[in-house]
């Protein structure tokens, strides 16, 4: 390929495939959101930290079904630009169960060591997801450089 078809594909907006990913990441965070939602509506009386949860829960699911609405409407590439976002994400979401793991642990002045493990894991692998992600869209954005320059007679 010259590399001015190659610039042409790194150009293209997102595949169909990419394309229906999005959507099901969207439809799958707002049915969870909404699902969420319900549940918390019809239960009267829960306490103060399960509406606090659901509550976390409901803006994870949202935060979610907008990014796969964000990612299917882009019209100009997005250089993985949405790997990335959607790596900070995942490290968001991590958080926020980390936190509301820590608040249950010290409510009850009790170590889990599986609850522990299981934010260990998750954080780990949120983080190098990210880490992947922010490694490929450089790779990408240093290839359109070159690309771009070689496409152009620069050197």
């Amino acid at each position: 390929m010259t590399p001015e078809e190659v610039l042409a594909r790194l150009d293209a907006p997102l595949s169909l495939r990419r394309r229906v990913f999005y959507l099901a990441v969207a439809f799958a965070g707002l049915t969870a959101s909404a699902l969420i939602g319900l549940l918390w509506a019809t239960e009267p009386g829960l306490p103060t930290r399960t509406h606090l949860a659901f509550a976390a829960l409901v803006a994870i699911g949202l935060c979610w079904a907008a990014f796969g609405g964000w990612a299917v409407i882009r019209r100009t590439p997005l250089f993985a630009r949405d790997r990335v976002v959607a790596g900070w994400l995942g490290v968001g979401a991590w958080l926020v169960f980390s936190v509301g793991a820590l608040a249950i642990t010290v409510a009850r002045r009790e170590v889990e060591p599986v609850l522990l493990g299981v934010v260990l894991v998750l954080g780990a692998v949120a983080v190098v997801h990210l880490r992947a992600a922010r490694r490929a869209r450089v790779a990408l954005l240093r290839r359109r450089v070159a690309l771009t320059a070689t496409a152009t007679g620069d050197r």
